[in-house]
C-alpha cells in the first residue's frame, strides 16, 4: 500500500494506492470515487477491503480523497463539482503511469454521479464501470442531503426549513451548513445537474445492498438497468444481502458485496 499525495487543481490530494503483490501480473488500474459527507467516512473500511481484493488479483487501485475531503487540502465548503471532475482526471493520469492497461471505474453512491461527468473527459472508455448503490439523479441526492439539515433543526426544537426553501437559499448564493459540512452553491448546482450515465463502451456492473435472505434490486434500479439494456449497453445487476454500510451508525462490512464484485471483475476482465 502506497500512501501519499498528488497535486490537484486547487491543492494536494491525499491518495492511497494498492498495488499487486510482487510476482502477480499487472492487469490494469482501478479508480475509486467515494461518496459524500459522512457516507465517505462510513464507507472507508469497505472500500479498503475491496481495494485489497482487487490488488491481490493484479489491479492497481487508487483511492483519492477529493479536494476538501478527508486528508486532502481544503475545506468542504471550498469544493466545486467541476474541480472534483478535474481532479479525478488527474488521478486517471496518475494510474496511467503504471502502464498502458485497462481501466476500471468504481463509484459508490454519489461518487457514481461524478463518474458520469468524468466519462466524457477520458481518452478512452473504461473496460468496466462498477456502480455500488448508485444514485441515479443528483437533484434527488441533494434533497436527501438537505433533509439532514431539516432533521437537525427539528431535533433542536425549531420549525425547520423545507428542501425547497433551502434550495432557494443556495440558488441565491448562500453557503449552507449541513451536518457540519458547508455546501457551496456552485457545488450544490453541479450535484443537482448530475445524472447517472452509462459509458459509451465497456461493461457496467450495478450492485445494490438490500435486507433479507432474497435481496432484490430497488424498482428505480430495475427500471434504469432495463433502460440501459434496451439502449444496447452491457449491464449486469445484482442485489446482495447486507446493511447499508454507508449510513449505519457503526462501521459495517458486507462480505457478499466484496465477493460479488471480485467475481464480476474476474468474469468481465478475465482471470
Amino acid at each position: 500500500m502506497d500512501v501519499g499525495f498528488i497535486q490537484g487543481g486547487r491543492g494536494a490530494l491525499f491518495r492511497v494506492i494498492h498495488r499487486p503483490p510482487a510476482g502477480t501480473p499487472a492487469r490494469g488500474s482501478v479508480l475509486y470515487v467515494h461518496p459524500f459527507l459522512e457516507e465517505h467516512n462510513k464507507s472507508r473500511r469497505m472500500a479498503a477491503l475491496q481495494a485489497r481484493r482487487l490488488a491481490a488479483g493484479g489491479w492497481t487501485v487508487i483511492q483519492p480523497d477529493l479536494f476538501g475531503c478527508g486528508d486532502s487540502d481544503g475545506d468542504f465548503e471550498q469544493a466545486r463539482w467541476s474541480g472534483w471532475v478535474e481532479d479525478l482526471l488527474t488521478c486517471v493520469r496518475e494510474v496511467a503511469k503504471e502502464g498502458d492497461h485497462p481501466l476500471i471505474l468504481w463509484g459508490l453512491r454519489g461518487g457514481c454521479l461524478l463518474l458520469a461527468d468524468l466519462l466524457p473527459r477520458l481518452p478512452r472508455p473504461p473496460g468496466l464501470t462498477l456502480l455500488w448503490q448508485p444514485v441515479p439523479r443528483g437533484e434527488v441526492h441533494l434533497n436527501q442531503i438537505l433533509r439532514l439539515r431539516l432533521a437537525s433543526g427539528l431535533l433542536a426544537g425549531g420549525p425547520g426549513e423545507g428542501t425547497q426553501a433551502l434550495r432557494q437559499r443556495l440558488q441565491a448564493g448562500e453557503t449552507l451548513e449541513v451536518a457540519g459540512y458547508g455546501l457551496h452553491p456552485e457545488w450544490a448546482a453541479g450535484l443537482a445537474a448530475a445524472a447517472l450515465q452509462p459509458p459509451p463502451a465497456g461493461d457496467v456492473a450495478w450492485f445494490e445492498v438490500a435486507a433479507g435472505d432474497e435481496p432484490a434490486l430497488s424498482p428505480a434500479a430495475t427500471r434504469q438497468v432495463e433502460a440501459w439494456r434496451t439502449a444496447g449497453h452491457g449491464v449486469t445487476a445484482r442485489a446482495v444481502p447486507g446493511e447499508p454500510f454507508w449510513a449505519t451508525q457503526e462501521i459495517r462490512e458486507v462480505p457478499e458485496l466484496i465477493e460479488a464484485t471480485t467475481r464480476c471483475v474476474q468474469e468481465v476482465m478475465g482471470p
